[in-house]
């Protein structure tokens, strides 16, 4: 498909090329003549406007040079920016079409040549009229499709078809529309066609196009404007004159340059459009022209004024008192106009950039509403966005992760300002904010205004910090009390099966037993003595059974020795075979909430027994230390035996030692040394419980 597009573009091209190099001739052979009939071909000068030349100092032969040479300069530049877009954008299938575009309507629609090579030989009229109509219609088009190629909204498609149904029986058929309708209609028709494709660039740019379709349409709109707004007014001023003085036909010959100058503006500025990766900055240039456009007419307007309205009341004219009067008023009115005006334009296009107070009391009035917490930070994008007319505004939040954002408003772009949020001198997240298509950077004073807005942002960043944090908090609480529910149930669920199924049962056959033995003690002696020693057996095992419960619901090492005491024995009865278990600890541990006792315990026992069972170690070290500053028990257990390989899984023991951990709000981590052998280190919280037992473990075993 590209390559029969490319194709058809390289036909249109030497079609449209040859022909205008053929109009070119009979062009300057037409404007070398003079007019001597009433129906002057288009350019030609009648005869009577020789005079006017030789006023000038000019000859006839210039005059067609002139003429001549303003329609190659024309076509020569639609057809150079033509062949660039062709050369550089062949798959861009819009490319295409508006290279096309530029190339048929520079060199076959616009310029006077072609239609006087139909003029002067009338075989050359089919193909012409051909390659002219085909030009317009695909300019017509392009003012609908430009620049994703589609109809938007779908419906313009109707009206844009029936708009060029009439150009093309215009252009083919001059006069057969002026003679089946009024004039008037055509001027209505043309109107609407124009209206509707204004209107669909409109919606366009609003609904649909990104930041970059929305830069490239401000070019193209602005170089369209500007040129068809000098065509008008050249036109409209000297479109009455006729060529009958030196100064009337100077001023047609002024007027033809400069519309086809301005018209130049249409293909450069889509050359740029298209062409350019990052365009360059057509908001500069808008507002500029906005702005000394705005003040010229002002000028002219207030200087006509003052002159016209003294001129009526002094019954004055012509007098030079009233004009050095007027543009006396004209020069003190002048500056304070321009910068009315410059604000004026600057608020419509960059929003209250330059009105630093009005941006902060407009988002001081939004954080002082009554929002919702999760509501603020949305609100405050929504707010900077508007407020600065900025194609993306976010707010991202530091987390342990990094930065995550938590919200936006428009779209995002490449090209982005990054402003850390801090608050009480730490860093709570970032406020990032789009550049303007077209924009390399901020100004320094949008830079100014927008660190101050991140300096108010950061209060409100930090209090959605402090809100998260405690509804994660709250949801942790939540989540603890739940596993703490269910571990106290599990556990009696646990105690009730043991005393159910196996100590009641137990109990109870004692109970019979005893009984029996005591029906037969006076019957059969013998048989009762045996019956007392399986029941002294069997109480034993009750005893053993109670002990085990009792145990596994806290080590009675822990109550009789203290935790120092249980390990320092638990090390001496697991050091057989060459192992040597040391234990460095303070001569004395504060009084330790029970669960931490229990973990810190429970997750050295299991670590000495990993030591003992697998390590294959000489020497095992365990270390408890007080860390006051973050209120920590750490523990250690190091060995010099030969690690953990590399396929073993996660085993129970090393689960069951982290989650002791994780259940207190610690750490648990389990790692192979470089040197060799493993380390088991653990970091648990020790802060005071509520109704804890501060006396020391002596005092607490001897009451016992």
């Amino acid at each position: 498909m590209v390559i029969v597009a490319r194709a058809a573009w390289i036909v249109a091209a030497i079609s449209a090329l040859g022909l205008f190099s053929l109009g070119v001739h009979a062009e300057f052979a037409t404007l070398g003549t003079l007019c001597q009939t009433d129906s002057c071909e288009s350019g030609q000068l009648p005869a009577s406007a020789l005079g006017s030349l030789r006023g000038l100092g000019l000859s006839l032969g210039f005059y067609a040079g002139f003429a001549t040479g303003l329609d190659v300069i024309f076509a020569a530049v639609y057809c150079a920016v033509s062949a660039l877009i062709f050369w550089r954008s062949t798959v861009d299938r819009m490319a295409l079409f508006a290279s096309l575009t530029l190339l048929l309507f520079g060199a076959a629609t616009f310029p006077n040549a072609v239609d006087l090579l139909s003029a002067v030989h009338p075989a050359w009229r089919l193909p012409a009229v051909a390659l002219g109509s085909i030009g317009s219609v695909c300019m017509s088009l392009f003012l609908y499709l430009f620049p994703d190629g589609r109809f938007v909204p779908r419906w313009t498609f109707w009206v844009a078809f029936s708009g060029l149904i009439w150009q093309v029986i215009e252009y083919v058929l001059p006069g057969w529309t002026s003679g089946l309708w009024p004039s008037r209609t055509g001027i209505v028709v043309w109107s609407v066609f124009l209206g509707v494709a204004a209107y669909a660039q409109v919606y366009r740019y609003r609904r649909v196009s990104d930041a970059v379709q929305r830069q490239q349409t401000k070019w193209v709109v602005s170089g369209m404007s500007t040129a068809l707004l000098v065509l008008l007014v050249t036109v409209l001023g000297v479109s009455s004159l006729a060529p009958t003085s030196p100064r009337a036909l100077a001023a047609l010959l002024a007027g033809s340059a400069i519309y086809n100058l301005a018209m130049l503006l249409i293909p450069l500025s889509l050359g740029v459009a298209i062409l350019r990766y990052r365009l360059w900055d057509i908001d500069l240039i808008i507002n500029r022209t906005l702005v000394y456009g705005s003040l010229t007419a002002g000028v002219i307007g207030l200087y006509v004024l003052v002159v016209g309205s003294i001129g009526v009341v002094l019954q004055v004219q012509g007098n030079l008192l009233v004009s050095i009067l007027a543009a006396g008023l004209v020069a003190v009115l002048f500056q304070p106009l321009c910068e009315r005006l410059q604000r004026a334009v600057n608020r419509l296009m960059y929003g209250n950039r330059d009105d630093p107070y009005a941006v902060l009391s407009r988002l001081g009035q939004r954080l002082d509403s009554t929002l919702a917490p999760n509501e603020v930070l949305p609100a405050v994008t929504r707010t900077v966005r508007e407020a600065l007319k900025l194609p993306y505004a976010g707010i991202q939040l530091k987390h342990r992760g990094g930065f995550e954002t938590a919200a936006a408003a428009g779209d995002l772009v490449d090209d982005t300002l990054r402003l850390p949020l801090v608050y009480g001198g730490e860093p709570v997240g970032r406020l990032v904010l789009g550049l303007r298509a077209g924009e390399e950077s901020f100004s320094s004073a949008e830079r100014q205004l927008c660190e101050d807005l991140a300096h108010q942002i950061g209060v409100a960043a930090h209090a959605t910090l402090v809100t998260d944090e405690a509804v994660r908090l709250s949801a942790d609480l939540q989540r603890s009390r739940e596993r703490l529910v269910t571990a106290r149930e599990e556990e009696r669920r646990r105690l009730r099966r043991d005393l159910h199924d196996g100590l009641g049962p137990q109990l109870a056959g004692l109970t019979m037993t005893a009984e029996a033995a005591r029906d037969l003690i006076s019957t059969d002696p013998g048989r009762a003595e045996a019956l007392l020693s399986d029941l002294l057996e069997r109480a034993q095992a009750a005893v053993s059974d109670i002990r085990r419960l009792v145990y596994e619901l806290r080590p009675p090492a822990l109550d009789a020795l203290g935790l120092l005491g249980a390990l320092r024995t638990q090390a001496a009865n697991q050091e057989h075979g060459g192992l040597r278990i040391s234990i460095d600890a303070p001569e004395r541990l504060p009084s330790l909430p029970a669960a931490v006792e229990v973990a810190a315990y429970r997750i050295i026992l299991e670590a000495m027994n990993n030591v003992v069972r697998h390590a294959g170690a000489r020497n095992c070290e365990v270390h408890l230390v007080l860390d006051e500053a973050s209120g920590m028990l750490c523990v250690e257990v190091r060995d010099d035996g030969k690690g953990i390989a590399e396929d073993h899984g996660t085993g129970v023991g090393f689960s069951s030692m982290r989650e002791r951990a994780a259940e207190l709000g610690g750490t648990c981590k389990i790692e192979t040394l470089p040197s060799g052998g493993t380390r088991v280190r653990a970091c648990l919280p020790r802060g005071l419980e509520d109704g804890k037992d501060d006396r020391p473990v002596e005092q607490r075993t001897e009451e016992r």
